[in-house]
C-alpha cells in the first residue's frame, strides 16, 4: 500500500504533499491513535478503479465490521436523474453487511417526497432488488441532540433511525446546488434528516416547514455550518457504529437530488473510505483540485461559489473530524 500524508492549508488551493512529521492533527485531544487515525492523522483508504469487489475492498480495510442491524445510507436519486451510485456496484458490499437501505423524504416537490413515490423510485432504480429500503420517516421524527452547535440545538431525523446497531454511509461525492459538493457530511446531515429535518438544516434553524424554507434562505454559511453540526448529531448518536465510503464518479456538478443534472464534464477519481466524514471528503476535494483533467474546473468553480469548504472547516472546529489525513492507495 502507497501511504501519502496530505493536509489541505488553504481552501481551495493546491493541495499540499508534507511529511508525515510534519503535520499535527486537528484531533489531538482524542489521542494520537483514535479509531481511524496513526501518528495524528486520520486515515483514508482509496482505489482507483471502481468496481464491486473495490467497493468490499476498500470497506474492509476500514477494520471496522459492520454488525446487527445495518444500515446503507446512500440516495436512491431523484427519477429522471442516472448519476446515482448504480445497484450492480453497491450489491457486493450491501448484501455482505446485510444492509438495509435508508433514506428519508425530500423538503422539495418531486419524485421523492412522498413515501409512495420515494419507495417506487427506489424500486425503478433497482434498489428494491438487491436490499430491503427503509424510509426512514413515513412514521416521522425523532430529534438527536447537537453538541457545540452555533445554529442548532437539535437535529430531526427519520423516527427509524434508532432501529438500527451499524450506519454504512455510501455517498457518492459531486457537486451540488446549493452545497458546492455533496459527499459523507451531506450525506449524514441532509440525508438523515426527515423532511422537515431537512427545512430545518437549510433554514440554519428557523422553520421547519418546507415551504416557508424555499424563499427564506440564511446567509449561505449558517446553512454550511448547520449541515455539519447536523451531521456531527448523527455521528454522536453512532459513536464507533458508523463508517464512511465515497464513490467520486459522474462528476457532474449537479447532485442526485436533480432530475436533470449536468453531464459530468471530468473523469472519475475512485473509492475512498474513512472513519473520518470530514477527512474523506477533504481528500475528495483535494482530488479534483489536483486532477490532471481540464474539465475540473466547473466542478471546482461550482465548489467555490457556494464555500463550500467551510462546511468541512466548521464541522473540524466543532469536533466532527479533521481536515488532515493520510492517504493510503490500495491500488496494487
Amino acid at each position: 500500500m502507497k501511504r501519502i500524508c496530505m493536509m489541505a492549508v488553504i481552501p481551495f488551493e493546491c493541495l499540499a504533499v508534507m511529511a508525515c512529521g510534519q503535520v499535527k492533527s486537528g484531533r489531538e485531544s482524542m489521542g494520537e491513535n483514535a479509531p481511524g487515525q496513526k501518528n495524528g492523522l486520520a486515515q483514508v483508504y482509496m482505489i482507483k478503479e471502481i468496481t464491486p469487489e473495490n467497493l468490499v475492498r476498500v470497506y474492509e480495510a476500514l477494520g471496522r465490521p459492520a454488525t446487527g442491524r445495518v444500515a446503507v445510507k446512500l440516495s436512491t436519486g431523484e427519477p429522471g436523474g442516472n448519476h446515482f451510485l448504480q445497484p450492480f456496484l453497491i450489491k457486493d458490499l450491501v448484501q455482505k453487511v446485510n444492509g438495509t437501505i435508508v433514506e428519508c423524504n425530500t423538503a422539495y416537490e418531486g419524485g421523492r417526497a412522498k413515501t409512495a413515490d420515494h419507495l417506487k423510485a427506489a424500486e425503478e432504480h433497482g434498489f428494491t432488488a438487491i436490499a430491503k429500503v427503509d424510509i426512514m420517516d413515513a412514521e416521522g421524527e425523532i430529534a438527536l441532540p447537537v453538541k457545540g452547535g452555533k445554529h442548532l440545538k437539535e437535529d430531526f431525523v427519520g423516527s427509524h433511525y434508532p432501529d438500527y446497531d451499524f450506519t454504512v454511509v455510501l455517498s457518492h461525492f459531486k457537486g451540488h446546488a446549493m452545497g458546492g459538493f455533496g459527499g459523507a457530511v451531506k450525506n449524514i446531515s441532509i440525508g438523515i434528516a426527515s423532511s422537515s429535518g431537512k427545512a430545518w438544516i437549510h433554514s440554519a434553524g428557523k422553520t421547519k416547514n418546507t415551504s416557508e424554507m424555499w424563499g427564506n434562505f440564511p446567509p449561505q454559511d449558517d446553512f454550511l455550518e448547520s449541515m455539519a453540526e447536523a451531521a456531527k448529531a448523527v455521528a454522536d448518536h453512532c459513536g464507533e457504529q458508523i463508517l464512511y465510503i465515497n464513490v467520486a464518479n459522474n462528476l457532474s456538478v449537479d447532485c442526485d437530488c436533480d432530475a436533470h443534472p449536468e453531464a459530468p464534464k471530468m473523469g472519475d477519481i475512485g473509492i475512498l473510505a474513512s472513519l473520518d466524514p470530514v477527512a474523506l471528503d477533504q481528500a475528495c476535494v483535494d482530488l479534483v483540485y489536483a486532477s490532471e483533467d481540464p474539465g475540473k474546473i466547473h466542478l471546482i468553480e461550482r465548489m467555490e461559489s457556494r464555500h463550500g469548504i467551510h462546511t468541512l472547516e466548521h464541522g473540524e472546529a466543532i469536533g466532527l473530524g479533521s481536515r488532515k489525513y493520510e492517504l493510503i492507495h490500495l491500488d496494487k
